[in-house]
């Protein structure tokens, strides 16, 4: 199959493409991993200068340095943005993969404040783009044990579900329960805070903010706390009794260069998501 990049005759622009699609995305050279950290510490810097400008007499004192530190990053973020979707031989893949929606949410918001105010300090959402360190330090296989997570998660939806809408059965019950044995002279003015109640103690949290008074609503509330300890099981063992069958192989760190898709098998000469020879 012929290269991607090398169609059309047009070997100048797909050299230039290849040439920056291996510093942007890859990190087997010099020049990638250089990037690469270049990037990290850049969204480092970025997340400091929107932590900072939160601090009431730090925005007071240094509020118009920050707001140009903060615009030099968007921009610094929008440019890698662009060279990003120019670079990749499908940028509509890209752009919405869950890397490519994360880099558009972390400048978004900066340019949503000329017209929302307070809306840059959504950029907190560029802690996400930290997960790039995984390819860096060759962490490569842990995006494959990500992705066992994930579809271990997906395949106990249903499950979860059920388990959900009968606790939320159980803690109605046990709420309406606690209204009639407390009563609102002891705090339990309705049936909504009463099952508020009952979440909180069938959680095991116990803010403390309601407790029962009567000998017959201690004795409830003491069955509803060990009750709890049995419940937070159940999810748990759902979870794992999927994450057995889905056992994860080795991958490679290779990057699409049509998709920008990660997590290949180590054997994998075709791109796992688009198709594209790697």
């Amino acid at each position: 199959m012929r290269d991607p990049y090398f169609q059309n005759g047009k070997t100048r622009v797909a050299g230039w493409r290849r040439r920056f699609h291996e510093v942007i995305f890859e990190s087997d050279t010099p020049e990638g991993k250089a990037f690469d950290f270049a990037l990290i510490a850049a969204i480092l810097l970025s997340l400091l200068v929107v932590v900072l400008e939160s601090v009431s007499w730090i925005r007071s004192a240094y509020g118009p340095v920050l707001r140009a530190a903060e615009w030099f990053f968007t921009i610094l973020f929008t440019v890698e943005y662009i060279f990003r979707l120019v670079t990749v031989g499908i940028p509509i893949r890209y752009a919405t993969s869950f890397f490519g929606l994360i880099d558009l949410a972390a400048v978004a918001p900066t340019y949503l404040s000329l017209f929302l105010p307070g809306a840059h300090y959504l950029l907190a959402v560029r802690v996400v783009r930290l997960l790039r360190i995984f390819r860096i330090l060759k962490l490569a296989t842990y995006l494959r044990e990500a992705e066992v997570l994930m579809r271990a998660l997906q395949a106990s939806r249903r499950k979860i579900i059920v388990f959900l809408f009968a606790v939320l059965t159980l803690v109605t019950v046990l709420g309406s329960l606690m209204y009639l044995v407390e009563g609102e002279e002891h705090g339990f003015n309705n049936i909504p805070v009463s099952i508020y109640w009952a979440v909180v103690t069938l959680t095991t949290v116990g803010y403390g903010d309601i407790a029962p008074q009567t000998a017959l609503g201690k004795v409830l509330a003491s069955f509803v706390m060990i009750m709890g300890y049995a419940i937070i099981a159940v999810p748990t063992g759902i979870v794992t009794a999927e994450l057995t069958r889905n056992l994860p192989r080795p991958v490679s760190g290779q990057c699409c260069p049509q998709c920008s898709a990660e997590g290949h098998d180590s054997d994998a000469v075709f791109c796992r998501r688009c198709g594209a020879h790697l």
